[in-house]
């Protein structure tokens, strides 16, 4: 009897490094899930902020309802409504890669900037081909948003399985932030996968993930651990880069939905 793969879980990060939402399906884009990291906070110089130097931003969490994206942090809300930005663009770095966005508006920078405890301001990718990005492996340039490299990461259930079954503490696939989890038969057998259809979408695979101490950083309480960056390295280390997940593209648009099958 084949193997049937399926979608066990759908995750969207509207806010680059805040947390993300769970979702019953999405809609595949170019450049990611709609409302899949299209924004992303910048400091006054400008630069991209992550989790990696701002752990506290995992305790922000969105929640998209009636063409708004409310902000719960520890008592507090903010609101903002999905298509509003103010007019002049700028331009900033996501890495290596020129990136042209728009500020939401005052009222919102100010209020991340309060709770952050420093200058800083929420901005938008608002156009498709607003940042490229080039794999080095395929020689082909990606219109992306505001992720750190490619527009999906899908990860198979029996890859955290396995990593768990080395771990004394569990965890969950959100140290991950994934947007595809599927159920699989073989840990890190998605790494091998080529191209394939979820729904009405066709994704190709690009590369596994490399990943770095971000993964340590506990979403439940935002506090930085040893694992399991410590444990993949011993079994997961390849050309220097530890790798989980694998870093997908979607070859058309369309709905996937939580059950679809995942056809090769």
């Amino acid at each position: 009897m084949s193997v049937v793969y399926s979608v066990k879980e759908i995750y969207i990060y509207p806010i680059k490094s805040l947390a993300g939402i769970s979702c019953k399906s999405a809609f595949a884009e170019e450049m990611g899930f709609e409302n899949d990291r299209r924004w992303m906070l910048i400091d006054a110089e400008n630069q991209m902020l992550t989790q990696r130097e701002h752990r506290i931003m995992s305790q922000f969490y969105p929640q998209i309802s009636d063409g708004k994206i409310c902000i719960t942090f520890q008592d507090q809300k903010h609101e903002f409504s999905i298509d509003e930005h103010l007019e002049n663009s700028l331009e900033v770095n996501v890495w290596d890669d020129k990136s042209e966005v728009v500020e939401v508006n005052y009222e919102t920078s100010k209020w991340f900037s309060q709770h952050l405890g420093f200058e800083c301001k929420l901005v938008k990718i608002i156009k498709n081909g607003g940042r490229k990005h080039e794999s080095s492996r395929l020689k082909e340039t990606f219109n992306v948003s505001l992720a750190d490299g490619y527009p999906y990461l899908l990860i198979g259930t029996k890859s955290l399985d396995f990593l768990n079954e080395k771990l004394e503490d569990k965890i969950t696939v959100l140290r991950f932030r994934p947007n595809i989890v599927i159920s699989s038969e073989n840990p890190h057998e998605e790494d091998d996968f080529k191209t394939f259809t979820i729904g009405e979408v066709q994704f190709k695979n690009i590369k596994p993930c490399g990943r770095c101490v971000m993964v340590n950083n506990d979403p439940q309480n935002g506090r930085l651990k040893k694992e399991p960056l410590k444990t993949l390295s011993k079994y997961r280390n390849v050309d220097n880069s530890v790798l989980f997940g694998t870093n997908i593209v979607s070859l058309n648009s369309g709905i996937i939905t939580i059950g679809d099958e995942v056809v090769f």
